[in-house]
Parts: structure tokens; C-alpha cells; sequence
């Protein structure tokens, strides 16, 4: 039997969309093996590899309230306090190690202090679930065993590289394709910035496609921010029929048992 990986990138709100993908895998009876996700892509990663159905990841999804009063921070670098999600994970998770999943999972965080990269597949589960997801400046870092994280898609944001030593063929999907701008969009000088470190983050993404047997990138997500919350349903619709589509075109592949 193949070991078939599943790599799920950051995106914020437009993770509804690794939902939708998940749903057209079902359909298609496809059942990675192993998963490597970064930011909401190892939030949803994490409770796929738990043996939660998408349906459930989906409602979670939609129901948890990030910007809620309760879990603002106070004394803290950021906006919202991170250690106030961890009893919402561990409904799902009350045993909290890596030991529980139902599929081998690797998770990605980046330690503020010194820079370097960090992956997760052992030990202590939600800490390391809720770092990767830690968006720097909106969320406070996380402490684990005495260091401190943040998003893990800073310094990868799509993390293919854990599941080649483990895996015979590997799916990606990918929500973080570029909005479509014009130069008018442009007029400022903080635009010009923003405008270019997301091509760039992007760019370093799309230079490890080649690495997967498919990929799955909806086109139509950039429109959509990384914290609105308020089309869940539309992303995850995007999701799924971009799935279906990249499925639809590779059914010769499928049929070849590569998967």
C-alpha cells in the first residue's frame, strides 16, 4: 500500500477552502496516509489526522470566535491571547500528544527568538497546533518547553519537505493565490510592501509545487481576507469544486492506483 502525504498551507480564514478539499477526497475515496500543515493548515490538518470528519472540522470552523472579548490579551504582544484556544482544541484532543492521531502529523512553527524553523511531530499536541497558527502581531507568541513561536508560514507556508522521506506520492493544496490588483490599488507606499512580500511568500510556495504529484490551488481566493469569517460556506465551496476539477482532470492517474 502507497503512504500518500497531504500538505496543507497557511491561509487564515481561506482554510475553509482544505475543508471543501477534504470533502472531495471522500468522495474520491482518497485517504492520505500522512499530513504536514502550517498556520489553519495544521489546524485542520491536525483534527483531519485525528479522525475528525470535515464536516466536523467544518462546523468547528465556523463556530469558534477569534476576535470574542474573552480572548483578548492583556500584558501580552498581541491582540489576542493564544492560550485561551487551548480548550477548544481539547474537546478534540483530551489527551494532548501526537501519539493520539489517527495519521502521522507534522506541524511547522517559527521561534521568534532565534529565527529558525521548527517542526512538530511528537510530544504535546495543541501547543504546537495553535503556534503554527499564531499570526505575528495579532496573536501573542507561544510558549512551549521555554521557547516561543509564531506562524509557522513565515518561514514556511508550505511545508512539503517533512513528507518526502515518508511518502510515495503527495497532494498539496494551496489557498494563498494572489488577489488580482491593479496599479491603482497601488497609490501607496505601504500597499507597494505588502503587495510584495505576499508575491514573494507566494512565489517561494509555488517553487515546491513540482515536489507534489497534484496540487490544488483555487484561484479565486485571493479576494477573500485571511480573517473574515463571513464566507466560510463560498471559500469552502471553492475548495471543493477546484478539488473535484484537478481530480476530474487526473482520473487516469487515480484509476492507476498511484493513490
Amino acid at each position: 500500500m502507497k503512504n500518500v502525504g497531504l500538505v496543507l498551507s497557511g491561509g487564515g480564514a481561506r482554510g475553509a477552502a482544505h475543508i471543501g478539499a477534504l470533502k472531495a477526497f471522500e468522495e474520491y475515496g482518497i485517504s492520505p496516509t500522512h499530513v504536514s500543515g502550517t498556520s489553519i493548515g495544521a489546524i485542520v490538518g491536525a483534527l483531519y489526522a485525528g479522525g475528525v470528519h470535515w464536516s466536523e472540522i467544518f462546523s468547528f470552523f465556523k463556530e469558534t470566535s477569534i476576535f470574542h472579548a474573552k480572548r483578548f490579551a492583556f500584558n501580552k504582544p498581541g491582540f489576542i491571547d493564544t492560550e485561551k484556544f487551548y480548550a477548544d482544541l481539547q474537546v478534540f484532543f483530551p489527551r494532548d500528544n501526537f501519539d493520539v492521531l489517527e495519521k502521522p502529523l507534522f506541524i511547522t512553527a517559527t521561534n521568534v527568538i532565534s529565527g529558525n524553523l521548527k517542526i512538530f511531530s511528537k510530544g504535546q499536541l495543541i501547543k504546537p497546533i495553535i503556534a503554527s497558527a499564531s499570526f505575528p502581531g495579532v496573536f501573542t507568541p507561544t510558549e512551549i518547553n521555554g521557547s516561543y513561536y509564531i506562524d509557522g508560514g513565515i518561514l514556511n507556508n508550505f511545508p512539503v519537505e517533512p513528507l518526502k522521506k515518508h511518502c510515495d506520492k503527495i497532494i498539496g493544496v494551496f489557498i494563498n493565490s494572489l488577489k488580482k490588483v491593479s496599479i491603482d490599488d497601488l497609490k501607496h507606499s505601504y500597499s507597494v510592501a505588502d503587495r510584495a512580500l505576499k508575491i514573494g511568500a507566494a512565489a517561494e510556495s509555488k517553487l515546491k509545487f513540482p515536489k507534489c504529484d497534484l496540487v490544488i490551488a483555487p484561484k479565486d481566493l485571493g479576494s477573500y481576507g485571511i480573517f473574515g469569517m463571513s464566507n466560510a460556506d463560498t471559500i469552502f465551496e471553492l475548495g471543493y469544486s477546484e478539488t473535484i476539477a484537478v481530480l476530474k482532470e487526473n482520473e487516469n492517474l487515480l484509476r492507476s492506483n498511484s493513490f
